[in-house]
């Protein structure tokens, strides 16, 4: 293990953009088993190396995977993680039954299905069933002859292998465990059952291989538990230019169409989860914000239909700020959510100060709607632009900078600029056509006056 490691770690420090590694093997909190490890690679600053982390990964994983007997599985590290566990790889489906057996074949079953689609890469699983075991098969008849029962056989293996404490010495200082078992050399040798004597019932001291033999078959090295049942994580990475969306789309039909048992209990873990968790409450927080806005600006304006028209200007911010993600190729992280978050407050300013001024003229001067969002845009113009270019300067560092953690606030900068660049220069076109088009709605849904006209006809005298 550790030689197979090393040719991973002289690969890896061979790359540019890698500055320094760690690198550690066998059990510890992390892994479970000696026949795994870890590699903590530490990048080059963003400015030095002028690529991110996942493009540095995909350059590394050809070289990597012509190292035999051994297999790298990279992702890179998230700075802000839902992530209860560790997996081989980012994203996590686990599978819980309480049948080991049954449990291994979905998930084989899972792997090499969710291998063959192109919207995932480096599909893992924790499942490690092909390690070796012995198992003893004993005669209870001949047993039985010879006076030896099974809980003696019981104590005979627990003797060799379990680590049975027979006696305590006591210092002045201090008191040691006396432990019995085997050499060390004998623990992992399977033949040395066949040298093990269990007391028979007339004293006498009776080969175990006169009553048992053992047989080879094949052990799990380590066995996962999600609450009481055992379990499996199935592990995967996007494949380039894929969505999270996309993955478990394709992990929900292979699910279905490899029809598991109902005694298996599947489900997302971490990221996965938390994505699953958003979409289906994201349609209804969306709608509350909007209502709640809707209601703020219909009490200010003391009308139903101008609120929509300030509204109707966040659609080019979000757009403005996608184009910006897809131009810069930059994901759509969490980040980059509150980055349009708070640029949908940022455009909705730019509107009000529209809106709010023309409803003034309106009803304070008794101009008409046309000449009234006309003086509007010609007043709120310079205020406009001074804020969206405070707001825009003010997120140029971000999307611009580098050094420690740049990757992170990245996301925020190019939304907020690249939202408002479009936003601005859209809004002082549509926000007034739209409020010209509402304003004549407002005026034919209003409830038509009747006008009733009579004569005072002339008394006529007799």
């Amino acid at each position: 293990m550790a030689e197979r490691q090393q040719r991973l770690v002289d690969i890896l420090l061979k790359d540019p953009a890698v500055d320094n590694i760690s690198s550690f093997i066998g059990v510890d909190g992390t892994n479970t088993t000696l026949n795994s490890g870890r590699i903590q690679i530490n990048l080059k600053p963003l400015e030095v190396r002028k690529e991110s982390a996942t493009a540095v990964i995909r350059r590394l994983q050809p070289k990597l995977e012509g190292v035999e007997g051994i297999q790298l599985f990279l992702q890179p590290l998230q700075d802000l993680t839902v992530e209860d566990r560790v997996s081989r790889t980012e994203f996590q489906y686990s599978l819980e039954d309480p049948d080991p057996v049954e449990l291994a074949k979905y998930t084989r079953m899972m792997v090499s299905e969710l291998g063959k689609e192109s919207v995932v890469t480096d599909v893992a699983s924790d499942l490690q069933d092909q390690g070796l075991g012995a198992q003893l098969v004993i005669d209870r008849d001949t047993a039985a002859r010879l006076g030896i029962a099974m809980a003696d056989v019981d104590n005979t293996l627990y003797d060799a292998f379990g680590q049975r404490q027979v006696s305590t010495i006591f210092t002045q200082l201090n008191q040691y465990h006396v432990v019995m078992e085997v050499g060390q050399s004998f623990q992992t040798d399977p033949a040395t059952l066949n040298n093990l004597y269990v007391k028979s019932g007339n004293g006498t001291q009776v080969p175990l291989s006169m009553l048992a033999h053992w047989e080879q078959s094949s052990a799990q090295l380590s066995i996962g538990h999600q609450g009481q049942f055992p379990s499996t994580v199935i592990s995967f990475n996007l494949a380039p230019g894929k969505a999270l969306g996309d993955a478990v789309n394709a992990v929900n039909r292979i699910e279905q169409r490899i029809q598991m048992p109902s005694a298996i209990n599947a489900s997302f873990q971490g990221t996965a989860a938390a994505f699953q968790t958003s979409l289906s409450n994201e349609p209804l927080l969306i709608l509350a914000a909007l209502i709640t806005v809707y209601i703020v600006l219909g009490v200010l304006y003391e009308s139903y239909i101008h609120p929509i028209t300030i509204i109707s200007s966040l659609p080019s911010a979000g757009v403005g700020a996608l184009l910006a993600l897809l131009i810069t190729h930059t994901e759509f992280s969490v980040i980059a959510l509150i980055g349009i978050i708070l640029l949908i407050g940022i455009v909705q300013k730019n509107a009000i100060m529209m809106i709010d001024f023309a409803l003034q003229a309106e009803r304070n001067e008794g101009k008409t709607a046309e000449a009234a969002i006309f003086q509007a845009c010609q007043l709120r113009f310079r205020p406009i632009i001074m804020t969206t270019m405070a707001a825009m300067l003010g997120g140029l560092p971000l999307a611009l900078g580098g050094g420690v953690g740049a990757e992170l606030r990245m996301p925020l900068g190019v939304t907020i600029v690249g939202g408002l660049i479009l936003s601005q220069l859209l809004t002082l076109y549509t926000v007034p056509v739209t409020y010209l088009y509402f304003d004549k709605l407002a005026q034919r849904l209003k409830p038509r006056e009747l006008n009733i006209s009579h004569e005072q006809q002339p008394a006529s005298a007799d």
